[in-house]
């Protein structure tokens, strides 16, 4: 089976939207630092320019979560394959997440989080998809508002292939 992606967001209008989000981190954190945490595998590409556009100390973490395995819904069932090696109490935490879409593994994700007791914790979020939203979820920092598509690349994957792609596309069955 082949897939041939319908591009959605270009290169273009991803990197100048990432530093638009960027800045306004930078203006919200004024003279603090912040710990981001990227949700992995899906949020490493965005992560990665995100923290470039920040202009602030920045102590990185990662942390694997997973709800969709190879298909392309949501399972429901949210796995943690890693967690955090840092410690998080009393600390300003920047949760960064490729798509937000029934929200039950970032409302997952905060509950954990939030017991570890940082000072303040947010969200941003390259993807929302407003549609599928099932949980109690605030964007903070949000890219793009998606209708209910599977996206790939730019991080996003279908069965761990099309990370690589320097866009954001539908995925459509050739």
């Amino acid at each position: 089976m082949d897939y041939h992606p319908e591009v959605l967001f270009d290169e273009l209008t991803i990197k100048n939207r990432i530093a638009e989000l960027g800045a306004q981190i930078t203006h919200d954190y004024a003279g603090q630092e912040i710990v981001v945490v990227c949700v992995l595998k899906g949020a490493f590409v965005f992560c990665a320019d995100l923290i470039k556009e920040i202009n602030l100390p920045i102590r990185l973490e990662f942390i694997s979560l997973s709800s969709y395995g190879d298909k392309t819904a949501s399972s429901g069932e949210v796995k943690k394959n890693l967690d955090i090696t840092g410690k998080i109490r009393g600390e300003n935490v920047l949760v960064v997440e490729d798509i937000v879409d029934t929200g039950l593994t970032i409302e997952t994700l905060f509950r954990d989080l939030s017991s570890r007791e940082p000072r303040t914790m947010k969200l941003a979020s390259l993807l929302f998809k407003p549609e599928k939203l099932k949980a109690d979820v605030d964007i903070d920092y949000l890219a793009f508002e998606i209708e209910d598509q599977f996206v790939i690349g730019f991080g996003l994957d279908y069965a761990q292939r099309y990370r690589e792609l320097p866009y954001i596309g539908v995925l459509n069955q050739a």
